[in-house]
């Protein structure tokens, strides 16, 4: 990634995160970051020499080159509005974190064929563990290296066509608060068993990522995995058929179904 000034307007929790991703990957050893805020008293200590906090929008659009819009989604109109003037078709690419505002709504904002991508992380980006997914428009093909290199830094990125980005915000956003209430679920059940809560959310945590761990970068499939840890009238199968009578697998799935019908109700309204 070539050096470049990267413009977060909306330094809240997601927009902090992802800049806190860039200075923990590196980027900011070679690029230049400018973070915008309403109220600067929660960021008025960064002091990055790579970085410069500020008010006003319109001024971090002129001096970057790449613009993440980080605003709430009520926010974006009056932000673009108010940037406008400063967005040159020939020098930015726009990126968007902001849930189900589509790319063509923010071409009809902007007015320009500017390159604009969508990018959907989750909570985990604060700890460097998101799963970004992607999409873009026609123009915003050529920069998807230089924003994939951003969202690498905070995890791993996926491109995907912009129709499944309602999908995406379900499995991979909410997705985090669904395994939360697992591992809290989980916690709970180590409790009756016979530990204290606070062994028992480690054991649940970690069992977890060992889980995830063992899919992640493999070729292994989640059944392969259960065979290996269940045997002939085992505890372990005799637990998992008790969870499948009680629809353990169906109310996942049940949940994420009425996720993604919410949201497309939320983008219609």
């Amino acid at each position: 990634m070539q050096k470049q000034t990267i413009a977060i307007l909306g330094a809240g929790n997601l927009g902090l995160a992802i800049y806190k991703g860039l200075e923990a990957g590196g980027l900011l050893e070679t690029n230049q970051a400018i973070l915008t805020r309403r109220d600067l008293s929660s960021i008025k200590d960064i002091s990055h020499k790579s970085t410069t906090v500020t008010t006003n929008n319109k001024e971090a659009v002129e001096k970057a080159d790449i613009v993440i819009f980080a605003v709430q989604p009520r926010q974006l109109a009056d932000v673009v509005n108010e940037v406008k003037p400063a967005l040159d078709q020939d020098k930015h690419t726009l990126i968007s974190v902001i849930t189900a505002i589509a790319i063509e709504e923010i071409e009809n904002m902007v007015g320009f064929q500017f390159p604009i991508i969508r990018a959907m992380p989750n909570t985990a980006i604060a700890v460097r563990q998101s799963m970004t997914c992607i999409a873009y428009n026609a123009a915003g093909k050529k920069q998807l290296d230089a924003v994939q290199t951003i969202f690498n830094c905070v995890g791993k990125t996926m491109v995907i066509e912009e129709n499944l980005m309602q999908a995406a915000t379900v499995v991979c956003a909410s997705g985090i608060a669904f395994w939360m209430r697992f591992i809290r679920a989980t916690t709970q059940g180590g409790v009756q068993l016979g530990f204290d809560a606070e062994d028992a959310q480690k054991i649940a945590v970690q069992a977890c990522l060992g889980a995830a761990s063992l899919l992640d970068g493999s070729d292994s499939h989640p059944e392969q995995e259960i065979d290996r840890v269940t045997t002939p009238q085992g505890c372990t199968i005799a637990g998992l058929n008790e969870m499948e009578h009680n629809g353990l697998s169906s109310a996942l799935i049940k949940g994420l179904v009425t996720s993604y019908d919410r949201i497309n109700k939320m983008k219609k309204s």
